[in-house]
């Protein structure tokens, strides 16, 4: 989501228009432009129509007239709003809600309520289709937007956690990000890390075998069903899901590996994304296992792989009281400031639906990285 300086609600949803697949490249220049990115054309089709649980709505205001300065002559759109269906797996059963993100609005067209009517019209679109609940994970400086103005409701904080692979630069570059003290303390670290993957590689010793994967198979769907019937809110994970959501990947940055018991039978996986080219920072980008044995085989084959591809620190974003958080700190990883933190919010559409009283308590759901509207973890 970006909008810096969101204005009043000055703009009535009359404005904004149904996105259709034609709009898509006005939509990718709006995006490189808003984001400062250059894969627009890549990954808003990939995101907006290719995911496995349905095309997104989003909402456009065209731009009319002259052009406002020289460098928006090209630009045919001024704003743009897109919500993705995601298919929540709960204990009444499966729900498709909806996930925002991709607000953009052009510099120059700030301040106008574009922001505030794309919600508005977006949200209705979302009521239409039947969809009880409506969440995202704002930028900070949209958040409280959302909160104070169009009905959203703060249910939760996301933060990063962070594991020191090597001893080195970049890990204490990353490591002052928390303070001085963290920075100077990336040799303990290290060496606690180290410790703690020794003791994952002793929970699955013998016990569990770790193979690659290239693309995932329909086995995965028994071990994702078999972990969301464990919780309260998962995102649906079948094969087709997460071939969609890192294979098929317009930044190809994602490798996977399978936890296999010796039989044969899968138990678990672990995703990363792979460092860019001369950073520091790798992710843990998912993991599903169905017991503690099958857990570590996957943290300890994910940590491994950004090892290998040069990470200094590996980083995982977390739910506060969420039972993931809980794993990334059995799992060695040292905590974020207080301060860095954003918030995840909810627009409950439908009070009486079952699922209205989770969505308040983001602490509840099942939710990694893998679960977000963007392709990269940032």
């Amino acid at each position: 989501m970006n909008e810096t300086q969101p204005g009043p609600a000055l703009a009535s949803p009359d404005v904004t228009r149904c996105a259709v697949a034609s709009d898509r490249p006005a939509q990718a220049a709006l995006f490189d432009r808003c984001f400062g990115r250059g894969d627009g054309g890549e990954v808003l089709p990939w995101r907006y129509d290719a995911g496995p649980h349905g095309a997104s709505l989003a909402r456009v205001v065209p731009r009319e007239g002259s052009p406002t300065s020289a460098e928006d002559a090209d630009m045919a759109l001024v704003a743009s709003y897109a919500c993705s269906p995601r298919i929540v797996v709960t204990r009444e059963g499966p729900v498709t809600v909806g996930q925002t993100g991709d607000v953009m609005t052009l510099p120059s067209q700030r301040g106008k309520g574009l922001f505030s009517a794309l919600d508005r019209a977006v949200m209705e679109d979302a009521r239409a289709a039947g969809w009880p609940v409506v969440f995202g994970l704002p930028n900070s400086a949209s958040a409280h937007i959302f909160t104070r103005d169009l009905g959203w409701l703060e249910v939760g904080r996301v933060r990063p956690w962070t594991f020191v692979l090597a001893a080195d630069a970049g890990a204490r570059a990353e490591r002052l990000r928390v303070s001085r003290l963290a920075a100077a303390l990336v040799p303990w670290a290290y060496w606690r890390g180290t410790m703690r993957v020794g003791h994952m590689k002793d929970q699955f010793f013998a016990k569990a075998n770790v193979v690659a994967i290239a693309r995932f198979k329909p086995e995965v769907d028994a071990v994702t069903a078999e972990a969301a019937a464990q919780g309260a809110w998962t995102i649906q994970r079948d094969h087709r899901y997460l071939n969609w959501r890192f294979c098929d990947a317009p930044s190809g940055r994602f490798k996977a590996h399978g936890v296999y018991e010796p039989s044969g039978k899968m138990r678990g996986y672990a995703v990363v994304q792979l460092p860019a080219r001369g950073d520091a920072v790798g992710y843990i980008a998912d993991v599903v296992a169905l017991d503690r044995v099958a857990f570590a085989a996957a943290m300890e084959a994910g940590l491994s792989h950004l090892r290998k591809a040069g990470a200094s620190v590996a980083r995982a974003y977390a739910f506060d009281g969420s039972r993931w958080q809980a794993d990334l700190v059995w799992s060695g990883f040292r905590a974020p400031k207080a301060a860095d933190s954003k918030a995840v919010i909810a627009r409950v559409l439908d009070e009486r639906h079952p699922i209205a009283a989770v969505a308040r308590d983001a602490a509840r759901w099942s939710f990694t990285d893998a679960d977000r509207d963007a392709e990269l973890i940032t």
